[in-house]
């Protein structure tokens, strides 16, 4: 098959006026007005708002061509767009090739007698999804889908409506590639590919389905190249339009998530061939493993946890929204920091989010290299959405097309049918019995996630468990955010306010979202505000919250926990490390309680735009507080203290497969450091449990007078290195009597990178690290030094710096300079 790409150089124009203007494809009306310099960047200030006619208008696109000389030789010949967001009109040389009304979904159209020898005019008319949705709205309300009413009528990102941590700045254009594609005899239309493992061995079972133009004979010849470099070839003649293979693998190396073992990938050719001549080729890689979701009956209710390669794992991850609001101007390189900061966090699955997209292929490459196993939505989040029969055979389409697309992949661990709409019937008044409209919704709602998409998973990735909806119990409309069965958002720290100790009443299966917002870092906000807008309640950080009294919500929880910070920036700082306190609460609550809690995933990762939310890696990739102690709080040996009352337990929790050994070293102490009373505890840390080590007793040894200047420090040592630090307070931390804590850094050099040796006269908590002028990743950061104890932290060198630049450039504090 020949191809020729039709991205690149465009021209668009709004509906009905001149001039045209350059353009760029894949990508979008927003960016190709900014990149003119025609409207302002969205991102900064309010200028969103600036900018809402762009979605409110009809926009064209076009693109003159000669068809390459080889191509057109071929006897048939298709326009392959892989994407078009989304009420398109698509006309080659004044013929209509289609309409399209489904950002999800690619389409491939015939030109066949269409094609000139000389220039061809291609014409993409986008119509307004703004238009459309608020004239269908008026027609028929539909309840939520996004912050514009009226998004469920249109199979679009629900995100680009605006959400509660995103803007309203619904994308129009060519977001995916466009192509040409040629062939006379036959093409590859569809490849299956199926692992059965049984007893260590592992044969690969594929069919290729074929779409023939000719009477000639076609084979199809596969060839599966081991990490190893060793082959296996095999190959089967094209019989009734498929062709069947099968390949067994010779002491196969089986891919694992990251932390349980190698990501070991298989390199698998697909090659179509007819009188030895190559007419199609699809590439794949493998990675052989089993997947499973384990639900079965236990003393709680039933389990929830995935297995894989018939080992159970504790899930540690993240929700992942889309990078940008914009999705085509996302970087391979930003994509790509974004996961392996999930890796270095010690992260090993991530949620694809329903309100946002299905993943580009090279989201799910460096997933499948990584270790990070995908709990893939479909894209449907918060609100009710059509129920008539065409409706219903778009998404289909548009299910078959995305199971195709990605059922080969090692990292897909899961299909689930929406986001939270399982309790919007259940839980959230949407249902009212006596509306017949709004019965049939709930039928179309049953009809679609318990019948039509689990039928068309069942059909094209039987090998895959599916789920109707997170959160769900799994029985229809029954308790679907309970703790019993299925998997549960708990929200009632952010949205009903309660203390962060709240999370430790809660003993989901599956803790499948929490969070608690922050500001981002400092050197972000200034990226979208002007000096003047530095304040939490500014116009421009108001206009930024878009979870209603959101800013309130920090502010309030942030007084509880910690003294009134003496300026903005420190203001910012203490979001960051409020919301890393609750995170960590949370997760090692239901670490300790893995027994019964089969994983979580922290709402959310990353952003979309530079914003107040839950995220713990910023619009621009950088750590915030939450990320580097998900980093500790997701290590494969927690080291973690109940702190509740005079009596402390002491747990270390093991992800491992094997026995851990090491040694709890507590000891109680002065903020200034003096001992009062100290202990050892040997440690053998049962295999994938939590291990109670100690509960020391400190009853009648804190009282009033000196709750404020005394804290528990727990270290967890292995032979001679020290694997974690906790500190306890006894008081809250906003009462501690914290002296300056005298920090000194000692900066050189290790490997080409940087050694920085912090040391503290006294107790300090919380201490960041950075380098002005520069964006780092530190081996460790926001974290507490006892009285007189020091850390080795390790950070890349910046490209261009010297050592003595980096020493000047280091800026150090902890919680004491907040106040």
């Amino acid at each position: 098959m020949r191809e020729q790409n039709l991205g690149g150089k465009w021209q668009f124009r709004q509906a009905g006026t001149i001039p045209w203007l350059a353009a760029t494809v894949p990508g979008g009306v927003h960016t190709d007005l900014r990149a003119l310099g025609l409207i302002p960047d969205p991102f900064f200030g309010d200028n969103e708002l600036r900018v809402q006619w762009v979605a409110e208008s009809d926009w064209e696109y076009r693109k003159t061509f000669r068809i390459d000389p080889p191509l057109r030789a071929e006897k048939k010949t298709f326009l392959v767009c892989d994407g078009l967001d989304t009420l398109a009109e698509v006309t080659l040389n004044g013929r209509l090739l289609g309409k399209t009304d489904n950002q999800f979904r690619a389409h491939r159209f015939d030109l066949s007698g269409l094609l000139k020898d000389g220039e061809n005019d291609l014409t993409v008319f986008f119509r307004s999804p703004l238009a459309f949705i608020r004239a269908r709205q008026a027609e028929r309300p539909l309840t939520g889908g996004g912050d514009i009413p009226g998004g469920p009528h249109l199979r679009k990102s629900p995100y680009h409506w605006g959400w509660d941590w995103g803007p309203k700045l619904p994308a129009i254009g060519i977001w995916k590639d466009i192509r040409l594609e040629g062939c006379s005899v036959a093409r590859l239309d569809d490849v299956r590919i199926r692992q059965h493992h049984t007893e260590g061995n592992v044969r690969i079972c594929l069919r290729a389905a074929v779409q023939t133009f000719s009477e000639q004979t076609a084979r199809v010849r596969t060839t599966l190249i081991a990490p190893d470099g060793s082959r296996s070839s095999a190959e089967a003649p094209v019989e009734r339009g498929a062709a069947e293979i099968a390949i067994d693998v010779e002491r196969p190396r089986l891919w694992w998530p990251s932390g349980m073992g190698a990501q070991n990938l298989y390199q698998l050719e697909v090659l179509l061939e007819a009188d030895g001549i190559l007419l199609d080729r699809k590439p794949y890689r493998l990675g052989l493993r089993t997947i499973a979701l384990k639900r079965e009956p236990d003393s709680w209710g039933e389990s929830f946890t995935f297995a894989v390669n018939g080992v159970p794992l504790f899930a540690k991850g993240a929700d992942w929204i889309p990078a940008d609001s914009f999705t085509p101007r996302v970087s391979g390189a930003h994509m790509r920091a974004l996961l392996q900061s999930a890796v270095d966090a010690n992260m090993n699955m991530l949620r694809v989010w329903g309100g946002g997209t299905y993943g580009e292929e090279r989201f799910y490459d460096w997933c499948d290299e990584l270790g990070i196993l995908v709990w893939q939505d479909f894209i449907f989040a918060c609100g009710i959405y059509p129920d008539d029969d065409a409706f219903a055979e778009n998404v289909r389409i548009e299910a078959v097309e995305n199971i195709r697309r990605l059922r080969h992949r090692a990292s897909l661990a899961l299909w689930c049918g929406n986001n939270e709409m399982e309790q919007g019937w259940s839980d959230w008044k949407w249902n009212k019995p006596d509306d017949p409209d709004n019965q049939r919704l709930k039928a179309g709602y049953d009809r679609m996630f318990h019948h039509l998409i689990p039928a068309v998973v069942a059909e094209e990735d039987p090998d895959r468990p599916y789920w109707p909806s997170s959160a769900s119990s799994g029985e229809p409309f029954s308790d679907p955010n309970g703790q019993r069965r299925g998997d549960m958002h708990y929200w009632g720290v952010w949205h009903e306010r309660k203390p962060f100790t709240a999370y430790r009443e809660q003993f989901p299966r599956f803790a499948s979202e929490f969070g608690f917002q922050s500001l981002p870092p400092f050197k972000t906000i200034k990226a979208f505000t002007a000096p003047a807008d530095r304040n939490l309640t500014s116009y421009v950080m108001e206009h930024r919250q878009r979870s209603g009294p959101g800013n309130r919500v920090i502010l309030s929880q942030m007084l509880d926990t910690f003294r009134m910070p003496k300026d903005f920036p420190a203001l910012v700082y203490l979001s960051m490390i409020l919301q890393a306190e609750g995170m960590r609460i949370g997760v090692e609550h239901w670490r300790r309680h893995r027994a019964r809690v089969g994983g979580t995933i922290i709402w959310q990762l990353n952003d979309c735009w530079p914003a107040i939310s839950w995220a713990s890696l910023d619009y621009f990739g950088r750590w915030k507080a939450t990320h580097y102690a998900a980093k500790r709080f997701y290590a494969p040996v927690l080291l973690s203290i109940e702190d509740t009352g005079e009596i402390r337990g002491v747990h270390v929790t093991s992800d491992l497969t094997e026995a851990w050994q090491g040694e709890v070293r507590w000891r109680l102490e002065t903020t200034a450091g003096k001992m009062l009373d100290q202990g050892r505890e040997k440690v053998v840390a049962a295999p994938s449990a939590d291990t109670a080590v100690c509960a020391p007793d400190f009853s009648g040894r804190i009282v009033d007078a000196n709750r404020r200047n005394v804290v528990l420090v727990c270290e967890l040592w292995r032979n001679r290195t020290r694997i974690a630090t906790c500190v306890s307070p006894f008081a809250p931390i906003k009462h501690l009597a914290l002296e300056n804590p005298g920090l000194k850094a000692k900066v050189g050099k290790t490997g080409g990178g940087l050694s920085i040796e912090v040391s503290a006269k006294t107790l300090a908590l919380f201490v960041e690290l950075a380098l002005n002028g520069a964006d780092a990743v530190f081996s460790d950061n926001f974290f507490d030094l006892p009285a007189g104890a020091s850390a080795r932290i390790t950070a890349p060198l910046p490209q261009g710096w010297t050592l003595a630049r980096a020493r000047k450039a280091l800026r150090i504090r902890s919680l004491a300079d907040s106040y």
